[in-house]
């Protein structure tokens, strides 16, 4: 339990260089002590750090100008996610820990065959949060696709990559071939087999063990996702290493439709 009477002894640059220390979920357990930590925890220092170091870049490139009058309202903010990249990508932060998160809209992805209007069918729906999702007509042959840079994650955090999709009422031929998820880093790849199409058998699974399995299950926005795999990014912000995410079909082939991509969501997993 924090003693009110030991901080408000403290200078107050003090307490503040305490609270950048600990983290948002800390700083704000702090706050309700006394109205004193409560005006120090609200400071523009303490949010700074509490903020991803590269904020700034971050924002700089939001679709929608980000008006905020203080740094705990731009944490806030970006808690609730802000498009940027042209609409492309969307970013968040974890509100208790300040993790970067990021979703990779399918028109930033590879396809097999994506400009092929036989394959392919690029339109808008209302549920998503991108421009365009990606809608398979039919193809023989699954290959989904993202190369993406250590760079843009938060150092020191395991993260799980996520699969953001649907299956249409016309779906078909999704459910006959299980397909390969894998993550790849160097010399480093975690590699996984997932079913893209779990209604024939599979409906009543529970949502842990459909985790466990590598089956799609329902996300609070409505999506459905499936883990592809784990990232520990252990190094600095400043550092870079390329990373490959991917899902395709690697045992035969079969003719399929029906399903609809978002992107592809990159979070810290807990």
């Amino acid at each position: 339990m924090v003693r009110e009477d030991v901080f408000n002894e403290l200078p107050e640059d003090c307490i503040s260089s305490i609270l950048s220390l600990t983290s948002p979920k800390d700083t704000i357990s702090f706050s309700l002590v006394s109205s004193f930590l409560r005006l120090v925890a609200a400071s523009d220092f303490v949010w700074e750090t509490l903020l991803p170091s590269d904020y700034n870049k971050i924002i700089d490139k939001s679709v929608i100008p980000l008006n905020y009058s203080s740094k705990k309202e731009l944490f806030i903010r970006l808690c609730n996610s802000i498009l940027i990249d042209g609409g492309n990508k969307s970013f968040a932060i974890e509100k208790s820990s300040g993790k970067k998160s990021y979703i990779i809209s399918a028109e930033e992805l590879s396809l097999l065959y994506g400009e092929e209007p036989d394959h392919w069918t690029w339109k808008s729906v209302p549920e998503s949060r991108f421009s365009k999702v990606a809608e398979l007509k039919v193809i023989c042959k699954l290959k989904v696709k993202a190369k993406l840079r250590t760079s843009m994650l938060s150092a020191n955090t395991n993260y799980g990559i996520y699969f953001i999709m649907k299956i249409s009422d016309r779906a078909f031929g999704l459910s006959s071939v299980p397909v390969e998820t894998s993550v790849e880093i160097g010399n480093r790849k975690d590699v996984h087999t997932a079913t893209l199409d779990h209604r024939n058998g599979e409906k009543d699974l529970p949502e842990e063990k459909q985790r466990y399995q590598r089956v799609p299950y329902e996300r609070e926005d409505g999506w459905m996702e499936i883990e592809l795999g784990e990232l520990f990014n252990g190094g600095d912000e400043d550092e870079d290493e390329e990373f490959t995410v991917s899902l395709k079909e690697v045992k035969g082939f079969h003719v399929k439709g029906g399903l609809v991509i978002e992107g592809i969501e990159v979070r810290p997993k807990h």
